[in-house]
């Protein structure tokens, strides 16, 4: 064999791995979750640029988000179906240009492995509706050293009632 048949045999290789790797992500994230529509039903609820981002895991430029620079007290919601999943006292400035929380509310979101950059990364979604909101990284702040490095357009944000 030549270098080159050897070098080709190895592409072809590393592109069957992939493949299996991303089927196996495929079906962890084919599970039913509560909210459940057809691709043609999202489109209607939401905008082109939540669609992109929610179903087909998409991510948006950072420093576009008018939530990166939020300090409000409240809750972010999932922009698909509305469930709470993030509070904004484990908010924080990641300075990487999305969005960014150190921990999520108890069982609203789910993690599967993406490996669309070919190394593994941890994806997080909705719990509920199974939106994609962005991807976990282990260099966030104490306590719990996670960043949710999270799209905008994937929350809404519901500011906290004044109490009185």
């Amino acid at each position: 064999m030549d270098r080159r048949t050897v070098l080709l045999s190895g592409v072809a290789g590393l592109g069957v791995a992939a493949s299996g790797l991303m089927g196996g992500q495929a079906q962890s994230r084919a599970k039913e979750f509560e909210v459940s529509m057809t691709p043609e039903e999202w489109k209607e609820k939401l905008t082109a640029e939540q669609f992109y981002i929610l179903r087909k895991e998409g991510t948006e430029r950072p420093f576009t988000s008018p939530l990166n620079d939020n300090k409000e007290v409240g809750t972010y919601h999932c922009a698909g179906c509305d469930q709470a999943i993030y509070r904004s006292e484990t908010k924080y400035d990641s300075k990487t240009g999305w969005p960014s929380f150190w921990d999520n509310i108890d069982g609203s979101v789910g993690t599967s492995v993406d490996y669309k950059l070919i190394y593994p990364r941890t994806e997080v979604h909705c719990g509920r509706c199974g939106g994609h909101l962005g991807h976990i990284f282990d260099d966030g702040p104490k306590p719990t050293g996670k960043r949710h490095c999270l799209n905008g357009i994937a929350l809404k944000f519901v500011a906290d009632k004044a109490a009185g």
